[in-house]
């Protein structure tokens, strides 16, 4: 079919985006009775990130929308990938914009006056549970007998370890906890920088300068080592998974607890196949010594490649899915909505008892420094987590080599990034 009559759409390979994103676009061909023929493509992180800005498919025109997580704002407002939606908005801004989003979710896609994008799928990281297993009086009993204490939701990360290996059951294939240690430049990032934060560490030293082997950094690597190469608390398929098939595999009854995106959460009260419906709780992240309870502000958006051939179509569509009925199909979907009446809406918090605490979540989440160069940092993080778990070298010696490997980049963050 010839490129003028389809609309092409790159999405995160993930089910509730494929199906919410079909749903919406049903909705909007009844409501314009456009010619376009949709063509949703579901892709991993790799190769979305390729297709978008390795191969320049936002600019040459080859996507006229694509899923754009927000580590990726500033590679697309210097790569001049995305359109500009500022000159859109002038003339047409969607339904109660911007008030009717946190202004958490607003921030990051806008850049030096530009507007990259509107917010899609939220869900800051947060501690989620099986409130089930929490509250059994003989789980409890158990507990209180070979600790001495209360069976509690974890508030430091010395009790996350010890719960999640109460709760370590492979012959009940159930397992303490997952971490998405997949290697792909994201999940084992988001990690350690939770783990840095909650010890009251930065990612930069005073000076703007990477901070890789600082004490807090050596803590937060031992501990992940700790928990990923001992197997008597995490899943063993952990290595392998990304947030994705970590959420899933809680969805499924196999985990008893995880810090993951809020989404998956949500996720498993609505999906059909989920396991544990109506079992489901959400909890600050744990944090340990001076640290506190952070969060992780990263969130999804949809943009109009620039060198789209139907930019015109592509607002309207973006327009479409920016209203309320439209960002409660998506969270009814198994995503997470971003505006504030989806979060505050009856029959939501129905069915996701939690939703209703994501604006409390916000008053804890972070934000990435926004950097052109954050894909080289990120990978580099990347490298030196995988070569924490995957080898049995001296952490501290590991550290220093990654210090020394980013001594080229820029470490200065944006101002209000860090």
């Amino acid at each position: 079919m010839t490129r003028d009559k389809t609309f092409r759409i790159a999405v995160r390979k993930f089910a509730p985006f494929e199906s919410a994103i079909q749903q919406q676009w049903q909705a909007f061909q009844a409501a314009t009775q456009t010619s376009l023929i949709l063509e949703a493509e579901a892709l991993d992180l790799h190769p979305l990130t390729e297709t978008l800005f390795e191969r320049q498919g936002l600019l040459s025109g080859q996507w006229d929308v694509a899923f754009i997580v927000t580590d990726w704002i500033a590679l697309a407002h210097a790569s001049k990938a995305a359109l500009d939606l500022a000159p859109f908005i002038l003339r047409d801004p969607p339904p109660d914009y911007p008030h009717g989003w946190m202004p958490s979710l607003l921030r990051l896609q806008e850049v030096e006056g530009t507007v990259l994008g509107f917010p899609y799928h939220d869900g800051p990281e947060c501690l989620i549970y099986r409130k089930d297993l929490f509250e059994d009086p003989r789980e409890q009993d158990a507990y209180k007998e070979r600790f001495g204490e209360p069976l509690r939701v974890p508030q430091t990360w010395t009790e996350f370890e010890q719960v999640a290996r109460f709760f370590q059951r492979p012959r009940d294939e159930l397992y303490g906890t997952v971490f998405a240690a997949f290697p792909d430049g994201h999940n084992t990032v988001y990690d350690f920088l939770l783990q840095l934060w909650t010890r009251g560490g930065d990612l930069f030293d005073s000076s703007g300068r990477l901070n890789f082997d600082s004490p807090e950094a050596i803590e937060s690597l031992t501990f992940y080592r700790s928990m990923l190469k001992a197997n008597a608390a995490v899943h063993p398929r952990s290595p392998e998974m990304d947030s994705v098939a970590s959420g899933m595999a809680f969805a499924a009854g196999e985990v008893a607890m995880m810090v993951n995106w809020f989404g998956f959460a949500g996720m498993s009260e609505t999906i059909p196949e989920s396991r544990v419906k109506g079992r489901i709780d959400v909890a600050n992240v744990p944090y340990v010594g001076h640290g506190s309870s952070q969060s992780l502000n990263i969130y999804w958006i949809l943009s109009i490649g620039a060198g789209s051939p139907h930019a015109g179509t592509a607002y309207k569509f973006l327009y479409h899915c920016m209203t309320a009925s439209m960002d409660k199909l998506l969270t009814t979907a198994g995503a997470t909505g971003c505006r504030k009446s989806t979060w505050r809406d009856p029959e939501v918090n129905r069915t996701i008892p939690f939703f209703k605490r994501l604006e409390a979540l916000h008053e804890n989440a972070r934000e990435l420094p926004r950097l052109s160069e954050w894909p080289d940092i990120a990978s580099r993080i990347d490298e030196l987590v995988v070569d924490v778990i995957r080898t049995d070298q001296p952490i501290d010696i590991l550290a220093r080599q990654a210090q020394r490997s980013v001594a080229g980049l820029r470490s200065q963050a944006s101002s209000g990034n860090r």
